[in-house]
């Protein structure tokens, strides 16, 4: 374990900062929860909450987030839940706008659809590249360029990973629930908008993270130019195999001797 993960483990204002988010969002996820617009879309939509929550919880003493990360998870799951709550393509913001101000977004803007699920796609690369950024830097030691390029191609590739996640339940599970889950309101373009949105945020927040760090980081041009330079300039492939054969074929020539 290193000294900044045993720091952060041993912090007791990190582990309340941990604790607190986890219970407000235990909180708001049995209040969506409790009685949905349409239990079996809930469900649905949850999968990925039953996988993650867990999942950060039990990895918290091995691999503790920063404060931003895990902010920026708690804000991106509780939108999810409202999401889920009402099924994306129906979450009321008009309604509520109207009441608390008197206008409706839709009618200002010429909608004809509900874009609540193009906001959370595009939330999804807004707030979750950075903690899959820190996870790579922890974990894969990714520098340089690497470590703002891996992030980005995560948040692209599970963006699509859900699109295809939901088509399949529409094929599946059909009917209104497959449609409810599926969401696109009659655009045959919709996964490809909103896998485009999710990248253009995560575009964004790469920018962001990549300014601030040129200008606190003395280093930042270095690592980068380092991060470009070749390693091993030897090739790979059949190469790399004939001299695993080789290495092979000389250790079981040493253990006959």
């Amino acid at each position: 374990m290193t000294s900044s993960t045993s720091h952060a483990h041993a912090d007791p204002a990190h582990r309340r900062f941990a604790a607190t988010l986890l219970g407000l969002f235990i909180v708001v996820f049995v209040a969506l929860g409790w009685a949905p617009w349409y239990r079996d879309d809930w469900l649905l939509e949850n999968v990925l909450v039953f996988v993650l929550v867990p999942w950060l919880v039990s990895g918290y003493r091995k691999l503790p987030l920063s404060r931003f990360s895990y902010a920026s998870i708690f804000v991106f799951t509780c939108l999810h839940e409202v999401g889920a709550h009402h099924t994306y393509s129906e979450v009321p913001y008009d309604a509520w706008l109207q009441t608390l101000f008197g206008w409706d977004l839709s009618s200002a803007m010429g909608w004809e659809r509900n874009h609540f699920d193009r906001l959370v796609h595009f939330l999804w690369g807004i707030l979750i590249t950075y903690p899959v950024r820190e996870v790579f830097l922890r974990i894969a030691n990714a520098a340089g360029f690497w470590g703002y390029l891996f992030p980005l191609l995560v948040v692209m590739s599970t963006s699509l990973l859900f699109e295809m996640i939901e088509w399949g339940a529409a094929v599946v599970f059909g009917g209104e629930l497959g449609m409810a889950y599926l969401g696109t309101q009659g655009d045959v373009w919709d996964s490809h908008k909103d896998s485009a949105l999710a990248t253009l945020g995560s575009l964004i927040a790469i920018f962001a993270i990549a300014a601030v760090h040129r200008w606190l980081d003395r280093d930042f041009t270095r690592e980068w130019v380092e991060s470009l330079e070749v390693k091993h300039p030897e090739p790979l492939g059949e190469v790399a195999l004939e001299r695993m054969l080789e290495e092979r074929e000389a250790d079981e020539t040493s253990e006959e001797k």
